[in-house]
């Protein structure tokens, strides 16, 4: 099973683009997003289903990446959906609310967004190693050295997090199919008894994450690394692969300018 944060080794453009270019490409479509229209949904989804075809990416390790958080993309539907105001759709007395036309589009739209800014992650992590990911968040980061920050120890940080994102929900399947072989029940039962039922696999899940930071923090020690300029294998640099990739970039947003213009 494939979890969010995770790398799948490949040799497709997007995994040979410089990780500096792919960062700044997700912060400018994360921004794109928040501020799509609807028409843009149908652009900026097309857009990134032509990025997963380059990236060789299937829909089932992405779905399978993008499913822990479905809870909470169905939330943010069902919050919009019951509590935005408007044109009454259908009533429940019984529940004391009502489904809006205003609700209905207005959730779509926002979990279309959620959504879309979690696969531009998806995609990211990905399509780039771990440590291409410390060496571009270094580079990224370099002009705050001047200002005393540690922009060095803090890419490591940022990368190691992201890199035990799939670790630690490899780790909550593992426990939670350990206790379902033991008679736990997981999967039945009503909303409070299942939240009860996930509760009791935090204690163990904390326990294995502070026994992984811990291996973690010696294997480090053990390694030699300590603070400091440090050098990397690959040096990054910027070819005419990164610079094709900007410029489709660049006509996408202006493709997305002119939409707006006459669509608006």
């Amino acid at each position: 099973m494939i979890h969010i944060g995770q790398y799948i080794a490949g040799d497709s453009i997007t995994h040979r683009l410089d990780p500096r270019i792919k960062m700044i490409s997700a912060i400018i479509l994360s921004i794109l997003i928040f501020r799509a229209t609807w028409f843009d949904v149908y652009l900026i989804s097309l857009f990134f289903l032509i990025i997963m075809g380059f990236s060789h990416l299937k829909a089932k390790p992405v779905l399978s990446a993008i499913k822990p958080l479905a809870f909470f993309a169905a939330l943010l539907f069902l919050l919009h959906l019951f509590s935005t105001d408007g044109t009454a759709l259908l009533w429940l007395p019984a529940l004391h609310l009502k489904i809006t036309d205003e609700g209905l589009f207005r959730g779509a739209f926002v979990t279309w967004q959620f959504v879309a800014l979690v696969l531009s992650g998806v995609i990211l992590t990905m399509t780039t190693p771990p440590s291409e990911m410390i060496s571009g968040l270094e580079k990224l980061l370099h002009p705050f050295k001047y200002l005393g920050i540690p922009t060095q120890d803090l890419a490591v940080m940022v990368s190691m997090a992201l890199r035990f994102v799939p670790t630690l929900l490899e780790e909550f399947d593992r426990i939670r199919m350990a206790q379902m072989a033991r008679g736990a029940d997981m999967n039945t039962g009503s909303l409070a008894q299942r939240v009860k039922s996930a509760a009791a696999l935090t204690l163990p899940l904390m326990m294995s994450a502070v026994r992984r930071a811990d291996n973690l923090a010696e294997a480090m020690e053990a390694r030699g690394y300590h603070n400091g300029p440090r050098t990397t294998l690959r040096v990054l640099r910027i070819n005419g692969s990164d610079y094709a990739a900007l410029a489709s970039l660049a006509i996408f947003i202006a493709l997305l300018a002119i939409s707006g213009v006459y669509v608006n």
